[in-house]
């Protein structure tokens, strides 16, 4: 199977075997995040999870910013976040079921951010939903909301304590600070800068050496991480046997065994 090909312009979609690459692609908006591209990111990311041949996701942008966050301008114009097209349709609870901050949270295939540039409000939280971030050299996590009067509202006070404590999330935000690439590494923000030339291939051999890896191991793995965040460590545990039990009687195991006896690479197959 495949990725298809992305309904819009503003995202882009390529699959590299095992690696799909997806492409926030609004450089005149720094990337800002239209109705159009929310719908299809929630889309793609959703196809990518679903996909038995896609092992690895890289999300990045076009051009000099990741991401400026959602755009105010498609917001005033009835998009994102407004009734204006719709005044007379009754109101209901907000779902967001199938929005890219949750679409993210739950899946189980790897995401890497390649960090191109600026990644504030919306664009930071979606960085932070990734599994890891390469950032490049000219990288910045923009923690810029209170400034604006909004809180970030996609994820991001749940998720940064955990990536990097209290104390220091508090000071990104009470503070609105903007990290650079060196500050963000410092506290753990991202995994590792390169230089901007090099982000994409970096980011490239590192997605695929998660898919050199036996993808039910690695998607189960990330599973049992992100459920074990509300978990007990022996309900974690009792899960995790459960899982592994399934896993020995898998072609895959299988070949583990063999490739380790036989000092050679496994050939995985998701089966």
């Amino acid at each position: 199977m495949a990725i298809t090909p992305s309904s819009t312009q503003e995202l882009l979609v390529e699959q590299h075997g095992n690696v799909v690459v997806i492409t926030l692609n609004r450089p005149d908006r720094l990337n800002a995040i239209s109705h159009v591209l929310l719908t299809e990111l929630s889309a793609k990311m959703t196809e990518a999870n679903k996909d038995p041949d896609t092992r690895c996701v890289i999300l990045t942008g076009t051009g000099k910013g990741f991401c400026s966050g959602l755009d105010l301008v498609d917001v005033g114009q009835g998009g994102i976040g407004s009734d204006k097209k719709e005044t007379k349709k009754p109101k209901q609870l907000f779902d967001l079921r199938d929005a890219p901050i949750n679409v993210m949270w739950n899946m189980d295939t790897p995401v890497i951010c390649a960090l191109n540039g600026a990644a504030a409000g919306y664009g930071m939280d979606l960085a932070l939903l990734c599994d890891m971030r390469i950032s490049g050299e000219s990288g910045k996590m923009a923690a810029l909301t209170a400034k604006r009067n909004v809180v970030p509202e996609s994820g991001g006070t749940w998720l940064l304590p955990r990536l990097i404590g209290w104390a220091k999330a508090s000071e990104l935000y009470f503070r609105a600070r903007v990290l650079n690439a060196k500050e963000s590494l410092e506290i753990g923000l991202v995994n590792t800068i390169v230089p901007d030339d090099q982000l994409m291939e970096v980011a490239m051999q590192w997605a695929k050496e998660v898919a050199d890896n036996a993808p039910l191991a690695v998607q189960t793995t990330k599973r049992m991480m992100r459920m074990g965040l509300e978990q007990s460590y022996d309900t974690s545990v009792d899960q995790l046997m459960m899982h592994l039990a399934g896993m020995f009687d898998t072609e895959d195991f299988k070949e583990g065994v063999a490739s380790f006896l036989e000092r050679r690479k496994p050939e995985f197959t998701g089966r």
